[in-house]
């Protein structure tokens, strides 16, 4: 791997995961002797998180972007049009098994959600994989590259949900029924299932958000 790959790798993984918390100023001297690389690897890799928002320059150089609630609105429209449609299209294209047996995972995701691992790995991993399949079922490269650009701050506004077991077994069976709606392929009812779970993500969102 690349010295700006591997840069570019750990800051995005710092960002994603609050170690890098919004309004950090990434200095280029500072993150290549933390990283152990060179200055031009660091600012490559600084190049592309902005590209992809993570990180914008400002009054004092490059800094990690904030999210507010005032912006997650803005990404849930989004969210809304992007994967109730993906949803629609991998009813239509998708292969029948491969959701089944998502499904099948998702009724048992509740097994993964306990305090041994806090950061709940294993259960956001599952999520991943139906993420995954969706894309590959929609069969449209554009649609597909959208919904994983936007998933990158997704990621960072759910660490801004306070941490609650209830609201993640509810969301596993919404996922549940997504893949069982899919695995049915009817268009139709994947799309309300999709409405709900992202409604109620929402929903959930607003009332617990714990400001950084």
């Amino acid at each position: 791997m690349r010295a700006s790959d591997r840069a570019y790798t750990a800051l995005r993984e710092d960002i994603l995961e609050w170690r890098l918390p919004p309004g950090t100023v990434l200095a280029e001297v500072e993150q290549s002797e933390r990283l152990g690389v060179s200055r031009t690897p660091v600012r490559e890799a600084l190049g592309r998180l902005t590209a992809e928002g993570l990180t914008a320059a400002g009054g004092r150089g490059v800094v990690v972007t904030d999210i507010s609630l005032d912006s997650i609105d803005e990404l849930f429209e989004l969210r809304e049009t992007l994967e109730v449609r993906a949803a629609s299209l991998a009813a239509q294209r998708g292969e029948p098994g491969i959701f089944a047996r998502l499904q099948a995972q998702l009724l048992q995701a509740p097994g993964l959600i306990s305090d041994d691992d806090p950061a709940r790995h294993e259960y956001y991993d599952l999520v991943g994989r139906l993420d995954e399949a969706i894309d590959a079922a929609v069969s449209n490269t554009y649609l597909a590259n959208a919904m994983r650009g936007l998933r990158v701050h997704l990621v960072r506004v759910r660490r801004m949900a306070a941490d609650d077991s209830a609201r993640l077994h509810a969301a596993a069976a919404e996922h549940a029924a997504i893949a069982e709606a899919i695995a049915a392929g009817n268009p139709r009812l994947a799309e309300a299932a999709t409405m709900v779970h992202l409604h109620r993500s929402l929903t959930h969102l607003k009332a617990t958000h714990t400001p950084a």
